[in-house]
């Protein structure tokens, strides 16, 4: 601005880019909604976690079961008196039946991993669902009989002319109840799974 005489000069300067940005709105960013996929990552961790817990309760069932076996420390010249899984089948349905859940497990772990990674991903949800479901009712199944046979080794049964040997094979009844304990976290923990997944599935709809 200069001033001479009677007369004024304003000097008005420009400003860059204020008639090239005419009709030009702010670009904004708008930021990506990740509170699913966050939720979503949380439960499959917490899948992941609880089933390396169920890995660890299922071989100790099958582990105790299969090295449960005593030896009275008397004998005679005919009669070993002698208490083993493999004299009762149930047991050894339950050996059987806690080894596969237990290998199951192991070999659902990269599809829980996969589920960390990716977890808007529904296929691998769905097939540990259908997968736990059947694991489920094998490790149920196997509890259920040695639990029947474990009572009759407590208490025994009159009728049946069935007596209590837990008070001769306190070792062996020891291990075997053990077993059925662990096999029962098994199966708590598969539901609580099978939940898991049954939210992560609804979720996608």
């Amino acid at each position: 601005m200069k001033s001479g005489g009677d007369s004024t000069t304003i000097d008005v300067v420009a400003h860059e880019g204020s008639g090239t940005s005419k009709g030009k709105g702010p670009i904004l960013m708008v930021p990506v909604k990740e509170g699913k996929g966050g939720m979503k990552r949380g439960m499959a961790i917490i899948d992941l976690v609880l089933r390396s817990g169920a890995i660890v309760s299922a071989l100790a069932a099958a582990a105790t079961m299969g090295t449960s076996d005593q030896n009275l420390p008397f004998f005679t010249q005919f009669f070993q008196f002698e208490a083993s899984y493999d004299d009762m089948p149930s047991f050894q349905f339950f050996l059987i039946a806690m080894s596969l859940v237990a290998g199951y497990l192991v070999l659902s772990i990269p599809f829980a991993i996969v589920s960390i990674v990716r977890p808007h991903a529904s296929g691998p949800r769905l097939l540990l669902l259908i997968l736990d479901v059947v694991a489920l009712t094998l490790a149920t199944s196997a509890a259920g009989a040695a639990t029947s046979i474990v009572y009759l080794a407590h208490n025994g049964n009159a009728s049946s002319n069935w007596l209590a040997i837990c008070n001769q094979f306190g070792d062996f009844c020891r291990n075997v109840s053990g077993a059925v304990v662990a096999s029962f976290v098994t199966v708590v923990t598969f539901m609580f799974l099978i939940l898991l997944s049954a939210l992560a599935l609804r979720k996608h709809h």
